[in-house]
């Protein structure tokens, strides 16, 4: 059940609805339900392993906070760092063998075959199960959380099994901590008009992001990335910006509808996205996209492994641990630990021209905060950002190769001889592409100037209607859908 398919238009209304009318002391019993029954429209056998690590990552925690109070330190301290490793290992192991066995064997085998050596494994032929980098990340948070002493295990293990399993950011985060979401299951949620009205404006807009610009221009993208060796020179250009505007769409969409879904209710997500093309800098905008991912391999693994108190060597090399681990994450394939190889030089690069950026600014009296020097930067940085997204989008290594080969080829009469829209959209859904990707931009620049719902509330409720009826009938009318289209998975949903 996707967020953008009819059934989850009828599943989240009822949901809310009977959620604002129980008792405040069953609100949360009828959210794990949801929240359950909601998991399994995706795979039903499945729950089983969110079920168990749920109960595992449960009693570990009440085991490592017990640990706390054994008398002789040095077996507290063993039997704290006994627990969470185990615990660590069970999850991780889980995710490894769903998610990533199947890469590491084909590797091993491919290294014996190069020295004579046969080697085999069985195959682990199952479907990866939705959402498991996603919750596998929260207990693992939870459980280090509670080795820290920064949180007390929760005792109630229907409202941590709700931690886990929240419908609205089961599928693709974003990434919560237990000591922001837990204390808000034991808060009673009122219906609150503008709350609700708030929510359901953010869900509209990520609507808006996923069915009229990123599953329209995801045609295009796939003609070609799906088949490089027949595209060349603009072609490949046009395809990579479709995607580093599909990819943000895409995923920040789902981010909005799964902040906006909790808002109704009453909860408070992590904003995951912070207008990320407009980013100054490689660092920037990994303060600005996928931030609950980002500031959990920040508190999680940079910091752990010395993050920049161990001298200038020892903090490059945690970035790049950081990036190709994060790389990694998002897909068991050499490209996408290529991609998180490429930001993770970047940063690096970035850090270690530092001292030489501010001595040109210095000597050529740069006035740091001109249109001109902003601008600068943010396109230099959208370049380096659009270029590493060839290697997150294509289909394999050899695939690379061949786009690169390609790209370099001069075709400007694609613009002029109609060729252009031969790349899976029509001159009518190109020139709509572009006019919502103009739209887009334009509403994320105001939003980097002030709080546009705020601005909106502020405005007569006759102009608001409008907007709101105009949003809607655009989303209708020209939202990709109907006969022989399904509801497109979103891209993140994969991870």
């Amino acid at each position: 059940m996707t967020f953008n398919s009819p059934n989850f238009l009828i599943f989240f209304p009822i949901i809310a609805l009977i959620y604002f009318l129980i008792t405040p002391r069953f609100k949360w019993v009828w959210l794990l339900v949801s929240s359950y029954y909601f998991y399994m429209c995706w795979n039903p056998k499945y729950i089983i392993v969110i079920i168990f690590s749920t109960i595992v990552t449960y009693i570990t925690g009440l085991l490592i906070h017990k640990s706390n109070f054994v008398i002789d330190k040095k077996k507290s301290i063993f039997y704290k760092n006994f627990f969470l490793v185990s615990c660590l290992l069970i999850n991780l192991g889980i995710l490894f063998l769903f998610k990533y066995y199947n890469f590491f064997s084909s590797i091993v085998i491919r290294l014996g075959a190069s020295l004579d050596l046969t080697i085999n494994f069985p195959t682990f032929d199952y479907m990866l199960p939705v959402g498991i980098s996603y919750y596998t990340f929260q207990v693992i948070s939870y459980l280090i959380d509670i080795y820290r002493n920064d949180i007390e295990p929760e005792k109630n293990l229907g409202k941590y099994a709700l931690f886990v399993s929240f419908f609205p950011s089961i599928v693709a985060g974003p990434i919560e901590k237990a000591k922001h979401m837990i204390p808000q299951y034991n808060s009673v949620h009122k219906f609150e008009y503008n709350r609700v009205k708030n929510g359901l404006i953010q869900m509209l807009w990520g609507y808006f992001k996923k069915a009229i610009i990123a599953d329209r221009i995801a045609f295009l993208v796939n003609t070609v990335f799906n088949d490089p060796s027949k595209y060349f020179g603009y072609q490949i250009v046009i395809a990579t910006l479709m995607f580093t505007i599909q990819i943000y769409c895409d995923f920040s969409g789902y981010s909005d509808i799964a902040i906006g879904c909790a808002k109704v209710m009453g909860f408070s997500l992590t904003t995951n996205f912070k207008e990320p093309y407009f980013a100054t800098s490689i660092k920037d905008f990994w303060k600005k996209w996928h931030i609950s991912l980002t500031s959990w391999f920040r508190d999680y693994l940079y910091i752990p492994l010395g993050g920049n108190r161990k001298g200038k060597f020892r903090t490059q090399l945690n970035v790049m641990i950081v990036f190709l681990v994060s790389g990694l994450w998002h897909g068991a394939a050499l490209t996408y630990i290529l991609w998180g190889f490429l930001h993770g030089a970047f940063q690096v690069i970035e850090n270690l021209l530092k001292p030489f950026k501010k001595n040109l600014i210095r000597k050529f009296k740069i006035d740091i905060n001109s249109f001109s020097y902003k601008f600068g930067q943010i396109l230099f940085t959208f370049v380096l950002v659009n270029f590493a997204w060839i290697f997150f989008r294509a289909n394999s290594i050899h695939d690379i190769k061949i786009i690169f080969k390609n790209m370099f080829v001069n075709n400007p009469w694609i613009f002029t001889d109609g060729s252009i829209f031969d790349l899976g959209l029509n001159s009518t859904e190109f020139i709509l592409s572009i006019i919502s990707i103009i739209i887009l931009i334009l509403i994320d620049y105001l939003k980097t100037k002030f709080d546009l719902l705020d601005e909106l509330s502020k405005q007569n409720i006759i102009f608001r209607w409008c907007i709101y009826i105009i949003a809607v009938l655009s989303i209708l009318l020209f939202g990709v859908y109907g006969s022989g289209y399904s509801a497109q998975q979103f891209i993140y949903s994969q991870f």
